[in-house]
Formats: structure tokens, sequence, C-alpha cells
């Protein structure tokens, strides 16, 4: 995305940097879009290379944020291009293997934590650990929490990261804050946190469904972790409404990667660089950018589904926007169909943009993600009062269809800041796309361009 620029952090990240570094075991529970990993990265770095307190950091991260959001978000500044990156994931050989190789930062995806503390036991080798979504160890019942808390003892620093740290109820709290300070603060044992805030609530003779917070718990809760726990919204602390942009990056597994390979290799050699027409370019674009959504069309109409990648990208970014309301923009019927059946299984509202009855469902909060074709979201459409959140799962070449949909949510009686969140396909035709919106260059010949030089890197493949 452009040669790495200067970090200057706002004065929020720069506070959130300097706790990291002074305070050993912190929870940054800030809303998604505010920069922290910038802000871990950035203490990470000091607190290895300026002030010398940490040999080995390990990121344990959703799958794909794991795979690329960090190296891609390091790359992009010139104070953190330096840092090095070893990524535990792959086939046990593989894991192995990035352990084995020196490196500032490791990632691991949450589900091999396991894993990974039985494969060092009392060998435990990072002193810093960072839980990027820390929400995922809220249940204390899980093999990942109870890994982690065996080697506890043998970690000097713990961060928390996540913008959802109680995505259900206070309950789901206890859990993350034992990993930062053992339970000091909210009890030793679940069961002592439970009877010391929450009551019986549903129950059934002696089987207790639910709990429900005694009267003034949720301030007591907040008061007694406020020393380690720093919590911020954008609302409070940048400009109203501003709008923001979040690019996540999204890498194709092995064979995903093998087959849009062959697929853009094939198609760009059927048609010579010589005769790549504005008719061509539409249809190779659309075919390659299906391609990074997952699906394509074929001679017959039908839908072959090659990957899903960017799905299993998107569905992690719905767990990270937690109880927020999000608007997911979508290209191709068959991009709809498969968000719908995937969408549907994470307990959300889920509803398809048709007209004045879903907009007005959105607007009154009863709609939690709202597919949108962009082409049918047009001027004058009023949805700043459902949410703040934009994820543009398939990307479009058209200026003017980005621009207006974002401003659906990005108008006047919007009270928070719009985060535009775009999943890009490292190495796919995404990365055209995106490139040409941050640079307003829509024009004809920067499509022809952008495929004749894919062209040529197929010829060279």
């Amino acid at each position: 995305m452009g040669s790495p620029k200067h970090f200057v952090p706002h004065n929020y990240q720069a506070y959130c940097r300097d706790r990291i570094i002074d305070t050993p075991n912190i929870g940054l529970f800030l809303e998604m879009g505010l920069g922290k990993t910038a802000i871990t990265l950035d203490a990470v770095k000091r607190l290895k290379y300026h002030y010398l307190q940490i040999v080995k950091t390990l990121i344990i991260a959703p799958k794909k944020v794991a795979e690329s959001t960090w190296h891609t978000e390091g790359a992009q500044w010139l104070e953190f291009s330096e840092l090095r990156f070893s990524f535990v994931m792959g086939t046990q050989a593989e894991r192995i293997a990035a352990l084995n190789t020196p490196a500032d930062i490791y990632l691991i995806n949450r589900e091999n934590t396991q894993w990974l503390v039985e494969y060092y036991k009392h060998k435990w080798p990072f002193d810093m650990v960072v839980l990027d979504e820390s929400s995922s160890f809220k249940n204390h019942q899980a093999k990942r929490f109870k890994a982690l808390k065996l080697v506890r003892s043998r970690i000097n620093r713990m961060v928390l990261l996540t913008g959802t740290p109680s995505p259900k109820s206070l309950m789901d709290l206890w859990a993350q804050v034992y990993l930062l300070d053992g339970g000091q603060r909210l009890g030793r044992t679940i069961t002592a946190y439970r009877d010391a805030y929450f009551t019986p609530d549903k129950r059934n003779g002696q089987i207790i469904y639910s709990y429900a917070l005694r009267d003034g718990a949720d301030k007591e809760i907040y008061k007694r972790i406020s020393d380690i726990c720093i919590s911020m919204r954008s609302a409070d602390y940048l400009s109203l409404p501003e709008l923001m942009y979040n690019d996540i990056p999204v890498m194709l597994d092995k064979p995903a990667a093998a087959a849009y390979k062959k697929l853009e290799h094939d198609m760009l050699i059927e048609v010579d660089e010589s005769t790549i027409t504005a008719g061509t370019a539409a249809v190779l674009t659309n075919k390659l950018l299906q391609l990074c959504n997952g699906a394509v069309y074929d001679e017959d109409g039908k839908v072959i589904e090659l990957q899903s990648c960017k799905l299993d990208a998107l569905l992690e970014t719905v767990e990270q926007l937690g109880d927020e309301h999000a608007i997911i923009c979508y290209n191709f019927k068959h991009d709809k169909d498969r968000l719908m059946q995937a969408l549907s299984k994470t307990g959300k509202r889920v509803a398809v943009y048709e007209g004045e009855q879903q907009k007005q469902d959105w607007n009154d909060g009863k709609i939690d993600l709202m597919l949108v074709q962009p082409a049918s979201c047009g001027y004058g459409l009023n949805l700043q009062r459902g949410g703040h959140h934009i994820i543009w799962f398939g990307l479009t070449w058209s200026l003017e269809l980005y621009q207006q949909t974002n401003k659906r949510l990005h108008r006047q009686g919007q009270t928070h800041p719009v985060i535009v969140h775009h999943l890009i396909v490292k190495g796919g035709a995404d990365e055209d796309v995106i490139t040409a919106l941050h640079a307003k260059d829509l024009t004809q010949e920067g499509l022809l361009n952008a495929l004749r030089v894919r062209l040529r890197a197929a010829k060279q493949g």
C-alpha cells in the first residue's frame, strides 16, 4: 500500500503506549479502529530496544489477524518496519520451525494456545504476551484459558486488547482480568466473583441458568479494575464526525492462493497486453474480484466456490465489533448468498437492504448487520442513526458508488466517527482497487495499467 510513513501517534495513542510501558499487566479496551495494533507495536519496540525490558513477545490472535494484520501494520510505518515477525501457524512441523526462527514478535492463532503451552511446558520463553481480542479468553472453562493460566507466572508482561471485553455480560470480565492480576481485583475464582457481584436470575429449583448484577455492582467492578484497564470509544477521542479508514489484510491459504494465481494467469494470458481494452478489462477485473471474494460464476452462471479466506476474515471482524452494528457491502449475488449463510450462524440479526422497511429497522437498532449492494444504496438514504461501521467485503471500482455508500452513515446527524473497513486480499485484485480508491485515480487508464502490470507478472510466473 505504498512506502512506509512515519508513525505520529494521536495523544490518546501515546497515552496508551506509555501505559503499556509503565503498567506491566494492562487491558486496552479500545473500540475497533482506534489503532490498538500500532499502539502495541510502538510499546513492544520501545520495551525491547529502548528500555531492554523484554526479549520475546508472543501475540495470540484470531487466525486471520495473526496471519496478516500485525505484519502489514508494521510494514506501514518506518518506526516498525524492521521488527521481525515469525508466524507460528500451519502444520506442527511448520509451527516448530517458526518458533525456532529468530524474531521480535511471534504470532499464533488462539486455537493453538494449548498446543504451545504443552510444547514448551516448564521452558516457556515468552516474557511478554499480547492477547488480541482477549474476549476469546472470557470462558474460564476453555482449554485456551486453562493453558495460559498454567504459564501465567512465567509471563512478566500481559496486554489484553479488545473493543468488547464483556460482549454478553460483566461475567465475561473475570477470566480476562484474572490473566492480568491473578485474581487480586475480582477474586481468585469465578465463584467468588459471582457471589460478590451477582445474584441468581433465571433458575429451575437448584439449577441456575443465569445471573443478574447486584445494584451498583457494575460501578464497583469498574472501580476495582480502573488502574489496569483503559476503556476508550472513538466518540470520546476523535473529532466528530470524522471519516476513518481501516484496511484489513486477508491472506489466502496455500490451496486458495494457488487456485487464484492459476485462474489469474490463465485469464490474463488469454488476452494479450496489446489487446486489453476497456471491455475486456471490465470482465477481467470483475472475475478477479470475484476470486478475491471466494467464488466465481462459470460460463453457465453456476457458482464455483474456491476459498473462504475472506469470509473467515469477515467473521473475525464482526466478532471484534462486538455489539456494534455494521453495514456490509457486497458486489455479486453469490457474495450475498454466502454472506447470509455464514452470518446466520453468528446469532446476529442480519438483513439485506431492500427498501424502506430495512432502512427503518436499521435506524431503530433492530438490525445488527445489514448487507448492502452499493448500486441500490442511492443518494439521500439516511442510515446514520443505526451505526457507524461499514465493512467492504466486495470492493467497487466506482469511486462515486464507494463514496456515496460511505456517506449513508457519514452525514449530518451522525454522532460517532464513521469507520470504513476494507477487506483486502494480499496479492489480489483488491489491492489494485483500494490503491486506486485511496488515490482517487479511477480513470480507465488506471484500470488498464493495473491489468498490464498483472499480465507481466503472470508471464514471468
